[in-house]
């Protein structure tokens, strides 16, 4: 039977102790800063857009909250001792996140990572010293997934944290990401808008949010079409569902069109200052379609990571 950890009893907040690792320490309170020059003409002027750069954590993107927190975890239940080895699926940041974490906590990493994963990605990870195992280009972060169970299961000594099914992931959001939001907008946020991948942070962050003021409206962005090119994004209907995901706490759900979400992506760095990564655009692209629907609103946003995990892919920067 498939090791599954969401089968396992749950470690409580309270059960992880302070972060005292002077790296470690560093993941979460990222700067959130107002976008401008990157908005259409027709964002009403009585709506905010805020995002939360996510690249200033330590590994360079949100996924080292979930990394973190998956690690903390399953170390306080006594799953993950010095010495063993952990096993993962990954499209990129959240591999890059974990072996930045077992790195400094003295793990060993295997990999599961789309063979077409970008060559920036591919590079950091050999950096942190994770044995990358590539599976097929045309089956994306599916294949990988697949791959990592079929290494589950024939080793029994690794420890599967399995990222689209660890409560962890998401709880690292809550724990983190919800109450970040919600002190650096004095609790007046309107609208929380987050792109789906493993699904970790929106559901995470949303329910944080809603536990706060129901009335905070949560909306998901995913790939408009199985086809798409956000790299590290699902399209959830043609994708194997994160058993995380929570459809229910979406207000909304927006399909993103890829080319529209690159030229977000791109203009941001001219416009505003911000070199951001791909899914940063879809982010903007969702955050517009909220305002646009709106007069007046407080809208917060994440970008996942920095454009510098890009630039070697020639269609989006040239």
């Amino acid at each position: 039977m498939e090791p599954m950890i969401a089968d396992r009893p749950p470690v409580s907040p309270t059960d992880l102790v302070a972060e005292t690792d002077p790296v470690l320490a560093r993941i979460g309170n990222t700067p959130m800063v107002r976008l401008n020059r990157v908005l259409p003409d027709d964002v009403p002027r009585q709506v905010e857009i805020w995002a939360k750069l996510e690249w200033f954590n330590p590994g360079g993107s949100v996924k080292d909250r979930a990394a973190l927190s998956m690690i903390r975890e399953a170390e306080a239940a006594g799953r993950l001792e010095p010495g063993m080895t952990i096993l993962d699926a990954s499209s990129g940041n959240t591999g890059i996140a974990l072996a930045m974490v077992a790195a400094r906590r003295g793990y060993r990493l295997v990999l599961c990572l789309p063979e077409n994963a970008n060559a920036d990605r591919k590079q950091r990870l050999r950096a942190y010293g994770a044995e990358i195992v590539l599976t097929s280009p045309f089956e994306g972060s599916d294949g990988a997934i697949i791959k990592a169970r079929e290494l589950a299961h024939a080793h029994p000594d690794y420890l599967y944290l399995d990222q689209y099914s660890n409560p962890a992931n998401w709880r690292a959001h809550l724990r983190t990401t919800g109450p970040e939001i919600w002190r650096d907008t004095n609790g007046q946020i309107t609208h929380f808008v987050a792109c789906l991948g493993t699904s970790g942070t929106f559901v995470g962050t949303s329910r944080y949010l809603k536990s706060r003021d129901a009335g905070v409206r949560c909306v998901s962005v995913q790939p408009d079409d199985a086809m798409h090119g956000l790299e590290g994004l699902k399209h959830m209907e043609s994708a194997l569902v994160p058993d995380i995901y929570d459809p229910e706490l979406a207000d909304a759900d927006l399909g993103a069109p890829t080319e529209t979400s690159i030229n977000y992506a791109r203009r941001l760095g001219d416009s505003d200052g911000l070199l951001a990564g791909i899914s940063a655009g879809a982010a903007v692209w969702g955050a517009v379609e909220v305002a646009r629907r709106i007069e007046r609103g407080i809208i917060v946003t994440v970008f996942p990571d920095g454009a510098d995990r890009y630039f070697s892919d020639r269609h989006v920067w040239g």
